[in-house]
C-alpha cells in the first residue's frame, strides 16, 4: 500500500517493513469499514491527527485512540455542537454509526454542483 502524500512513516529493522502511524492506521481501518459499506471517504493526516471526510458536515477525526464527529445535534444547554466518541478498536462498529449520520447529511443536503460533478455524482 502506498503511503499517503506527507505522512510520516515509522520504519523497521526489516527494510520492507513500514507502519503507519497509529492515527493514520486508524483513519485507513475506518475508511476500509466504510468502503464496504459503498460510502466513499478520505483519509487526511497532519499535526497527530488524522481525518476520514466522508461528506458535507461529515469528517471524522481520530488521534489513533478514539474517532469523533459532529452528532448534527447541538446542546440546549451550552449551545455547543455535540459529538460521538468511539474507540478505535472496532472500526467497523463506528463505521455503522457513521453510516447513520452518513445518511442523515446526505439526504437533507445535496452536494453542490462543482462537487457533485467533480465526483460524478448526480446534482
Amino acid at each position: 500500500m502506498e503511503s499517503p502524500p506527507r505522512t510520516k512513516i515509522i520504519r523497521g529493522a526489516a527494510d520492507d517493513f513500514v507502519c503507519h502511524p497509529s492515527h493514520v492506521a486508524s483513519a485507513e481501518r475506518l475508511k476500509l469499514s466504510l468502503e464496504d459499506l459503498q460510502i466513499a471517504a478520505d483519509v487526511h493526516e497532519g499535526q497527530g491527527i488524522a481525518l476520514v471526510s466522508v461528506w458535507l458536515n461529515l469528517i471524522v477525526w481520530t488521534n489513533g485512540r478514539w474517532y469523533r464527529w459532529w452528532t448534527g445535534q447541538v446542546s440546549q444547554k451550552t449551545g455547543r455542537r455535540l459529538y460521538a466518541v468511539h474507540s478505535t478498536e472496532n472500526p467497523v462498529t463506528t463505521a455503522r454509526h457513521v453510516a447513520l449520520r452518513y445518511r442523515e447529511v446526505h439526504t437533507s443536503r445535496s452536494l453542490p454542483a462543482v462537487l457533485a460533478e467533480a465526483r460524478c455524482d448526480p446534482v
